[in-house]
């Protein structure tokens, strides 16, 4: 059974990207669950690090990118939104090119906040990262 409030589009949710930070790193989100969501990002010059491996803080906003679209999916969104309030992410292994892969899952969905367990991915399907996004859960004004 589907947790979602109405049914989404990989079409809808591509065009949610369109002028922000996820369409210039290159995220697609790129499938959806009846509990969870995926969403792809390019390893490459605009996430790399000085370094030339996978920046940190890029898989945080693919995390959060997941994370937040999942909680806005949940949710009347005429009526409420979600608002990320805390990230964190354990980065477990570099990746230095290719693609890496994201699935977010909700882990508490309450009237107020949620949290979401996101788990990233390379190529060969070796974890990368793992992140935790809490959001609030606010009335529209």
């Amino acid at each position: 059974m589907s947790i979602w409030f109405a049914p989404a589009s990989l079409e809808t949710l591509g065009a949610w990207q369109a002028g922000t930070m996820m369409e210039h790193l290159g995220i697609a989100i790129t499938a959806i669950g009846d509990d969870w969501i995926e969403g792809t990002m390019p390893v490459d010059h605009r996430t790399h690090q000085p370094h030339g491996i996978l920046h940190g803080g890029a898989s945080v906003v693919l995390a959060e990118t997941l994370g937040s679209y999942g909680a806005s999916l949940v949710l009347d969104q005429s009526k409420r939104r979600a608002v990320g309030q805390e990230v964190s992410a354990s980065h477990l292994r570099p990746v230095y090119s290719g693609y890496v892969t994201g699935r977010a899952r909700p882990l508490h969905l309450g009237g107020r906040s949620q949290v979401w367990s996101i788990e990233i991915r390379n190529e060969a399907g070796q974890p990368t990262c793992v992140s935790r996004l809490t959001l609030a859960v606010i009335d529209v004004r």
